[in-house]
């Protein structure tokens, strides 16, 4: 197979000078070398008595292209990020720099390549948002389209079983766009804070009410337990339930027919811990990290092939960012079965907690 024309001509690139660190010492080195040519050639010319009239113009040629030899390796880095640049300006992310000097064109060079990456991650992700936005609006506009054609049809009655699955649906959207505009806000930075104490046990049972009703079919068990009763922390009470509510939302997914559910709270010294348990089939320690990576779906199927269980892939990476806003931080810990979800939030002193 041909190789690029790109890698052809950084293979014949000569460069001499790259041991040096500063462009100054390769200028000097390069005056110095043409000068020491030059005067070289001349005296080797007069010493075969060749006459000044051809000594001096085959010095000069020489030495010209002896500079022009040097030169071409010390700008080869900045051809190729010329190259590079006008490749990128027709979407090609993938060119990289060859930096093997060491001088302040090196560096350049290596910051171009560090750039490149990151722009190429940049539309890597821009890809993947436009593709999995796209399926996730894609899927719940076609039942709902196919849902009010039935009945515009009159092939199913208004019955409330139908009108639910149309609202189920048009909730599903919903929760899309939220997630999206989330997405906006960590992107852009934003997230402003109304902090309160939030009682832990009423959150929870908010929460579990919700979510009882997302997937009735699966039988499941919700258990809550907060101690003592009374605690409570210092935080914005809709991002506290948007980051429970995820959490929670997370486990019925995960979690198999008839399965439990378990929300946790509890004080940790000046701190609370609050576990989110699932009897789902849990996540490999070394995948852990990533579940809170944008777009990164169910059992993380990406690494483990395992069969994604749904979602947009934004609401862990949202949670995250919520916890992060109040001084937090969620991991994802050990556990006998399933999965268990620990955030670490900043606690009311222990006096505050109410009986």
């Amino acid at each position: 197979m041909e190789a690029p024309r790109h890698a052809v001509r950084a293979r014949l690139d000569v460069r001499p000078l790259d041991r040096f660190t500063t462009i100054k010492i390769k200028l000097g080195v390069l005056v110095a070398a043409s000068v020491t040519l030059a005067a070289f050639i001349t005296w080797l010319g007069l010493y075969n008595h060749l006459g000044p009239s051809r000594t001096f113009p085959l010095a000069i040629v020489v030495s010209l292209v002896a500079v022009q030899v040097l030169a071409h390796g010390m700008t080869s880095p900045l051809r190729e990020m010329t190259a590079a640049a006008q490749a990128m300006a027709q979407g090609d992310y993938t060119r990289r720099v060859t930096a093997s000097s060491h001088d302040e064109v090196g560096r350049l060079a290596d910051a171009f390549n560090t750039m490149a990456e990151d722009l190429e991650q940049a539309d890597l992700l821009r890809r993947e948002l436009v593709a999995n936005v796209s399926h996730e609006l894609r899927t719940p506009l076609a039942a709902l389209q196919a849902q009010l054609e039935n009945l515009v049809d009159g092939v199913s009655p208004a019955d409330p079983e139908t009108l639910g699955a149309a609202l189920h649906q048009t909730e599903r959207l919903g929760r899309l766009v939220t997630d999206l505009l989330d997405l906006s806000r960590l992107e852009a930075g934003a997230g402003g804070l109304e902090l309160a104490p939030v009682r832990l046990q009423g959150l929870f049972d908010d929460v579990v009410e919700a979510a009882a009703l997302i997937a009735p079919a699966k039988d499941l068990t919700f258990v809550v337990d907060v101690r003592p009763g009374g605690l409570s922390v210092s935080g914005d009470a809709k991002r506290l339930d948007q980051v429970v509510t995820n959490l929670v939302q997370n486990a019925v997914r995960h979690s198999p027919r008839g399965g439990e559910v378990r929300l946790t709270a509890r004080r940790d010294g000046r701190d609370v811990v609050i576990d989110v348990l699932d009897q789902g089939s849990g996540i490999a320690r070394e995948d852990r990290a990533r579940v809170f990576e944008r777009f990164t779906r169910g059992n993380v199927p990406a690494i483990t092939g395992q069969i994604s269980t749904g979602g947009t892939g934004l609401g862990l990476a949202i949670v995250r960012w919520a916890v992060q806003l109040h001084g937090g931080s969620i991991e994802v810990v050990d556990s006998d079965t399933g999965c268990d979800m620990q955030v670490r939030l900043p606690g009311q002193p222990a006096a505050g907690d109410a009986s």
